[in-house]
């Protein structure tokens, strides 16, 4: 998008489309525009080349890209709409805020994660290409992995190089029992309304001038992940347990629903997303978190049971060319049925992670789970568990 409003400021100079307001550009009239050759741009062209241009940035987009995209006519209007839709619908990462949203409902959204041992931090980058690992990829978290006396702390944050709680690049962080057992992921901010606050000794004070005053930065659970002993010593890869808070179980469900979490709350950050047009209209319920009555059951997410391989006399999954090298860390992750009645929902993979070099991870993910929750997911894959192997 950059590239496309270096072309837009050239053949606009009497107009300082990216110093205006979000709402100041999508209800400004375009007349003169209409009729320029941007606009008489076939349709089926013109997204394709803002598709492309799109997904080849390797960073976020800055807030006066996107408007200045949306301020050309209303067919560059109507196509930026679609692009920086909710992930759900869009099938896209566009802005930091896309981290924390559910995924797209039809595929699986395809990322890879990088290792560096020694500095024990870890890279989530977007696959660029179909062609998942030939590309550095975009960026998306980094982690790094902190010992303490009775737990690890794995701080995941906007900026590689800033991994401080006080930064206002700070998501959210992970962290694990004594054992490495059990974990529990959690966000910076709010996830949803009513999301409950925990405290702790080892909480920072964030700057107010780093943080939106409307929501209070502190620690709040958005999972729970434990793995199962193996006292026995049997063969077979982990089993693990995941339970999501404030995900309905009912999300993964036809017209089910999950909360959307539609502010980032962190200022610093040239990508806002306060945009009018980022508020598409879906069957979401917006950043409205769950409804007054009955409490609903969260949803629970358990291992996809494996194949004993005769041949190969090992266990296999079926990663479908996605993962290369087999490891006692490769999973896939399913929802678990409520009733104990599995429907089709419950074969589906919501999330798969697994090993393709030494220190190299694939990690694909959808709805109803975000990047960011899928990625922390996958970093307590990462520790030694004597007791669960």
């Amino acid at each position: 998008m950059s590239a496309i409003r270096s072309i837009i400021s050239r053949s606009r100079s009497h107009r300082v489309v990216q110093d205006a307001t979000p709402a100041a550009a999508a209800a400004a009239p375009n007349h003169g525009m209409d009729s320029s050759c941007w606009a008489n741009m076939p349709q089926e062209l013109l997204r394709e080349v803002l598709l492309r241009i799109e997904a080849s940035e390797t960073s976020w987009p800055p807030r006066k890209s996107v408007v200045a995209c949306a301020g050309v006519c209303r067919s560059w209007r109507h196509i930026t709409k679609d692009i920086v839709r909710v992930p759900e619908l869009s099938g896209k990462l566009t802005f930091p805020l896309s981290l924390k949203q559910p995924g797209p409902r039809d595929i699986l959204l395809q990322c890879f994660i990088k290792r560096c041992r020694t500095t024990q931090t870890y890279y989530l980058y977007l696959s660029l290409t179909s062609a998942a690992l030939a590309d550095d990829g975009k960026f998306l978290l980094a982690a790094r992995k902190s010992r303490r006396a009775t737990c690890t702390d794995y701080i995941i944050s906007l900026d590689a190089d800033d991994m401080s709680k006080a930064s206002s690049t700070y998501v959210g962080k992970l962290r694990s029992n004594f054992l490495g057992t059990r974990f529990t992921v959690l966000d910076g901010l709010p996830p949803h309304a009513g999301a409950k606050l925990v405290r702790s000794r080892s909480t920072r004070p964030i700057s107010l001038k780093q943080v939106s005053p409307r929501v209070p930065a502190g620690n709040y659970p958005v999972a729970h992940i434990s793995y199962e002993l193996n006292m026995l010593g049997s063969r077979g890869p982990r089993r693990m347990h995941c339970v999501m808070d404030g995900i309905p179980a009912s999300s993964v469900e036809p017209g089910g629903i999950a909360p959307t979490q539609t502010e980032f709350g962190i200022r610093k950050l040239d990508a806002s997303t306060s945009f009018s047009f980022l508020r598409s209209k879906s069957n979401l319920t917006g950043d409205s978190g769950p409804t007054p009555g009955p409490r609903k059951a969260g949803l629970v997410l358990k291992n996809k049971s494996p194949r004993w391989h005769e041949h190969l006399q090992c266990w296999c999954l079926n990663f479908h060319g996605r993962v290369t090298v087999a490891s006692v860390k490769n999973f896939q992750l399913v929802a678990a049925p409520e009733n104990g009645v599995a429907g089709p929902e419950h074969e589906q993979i919501i999330l798969q992670f697994g090993k393709v070099g030494k220190d190299l991870f694939t990690m694909d993910y959808r709805y109803p789970i975000s990047a960011f929750q899928a990625f922390a997911i996958c970093l307590s894959s990462f520790d030694t568990k004597i007791a669960c192997e």
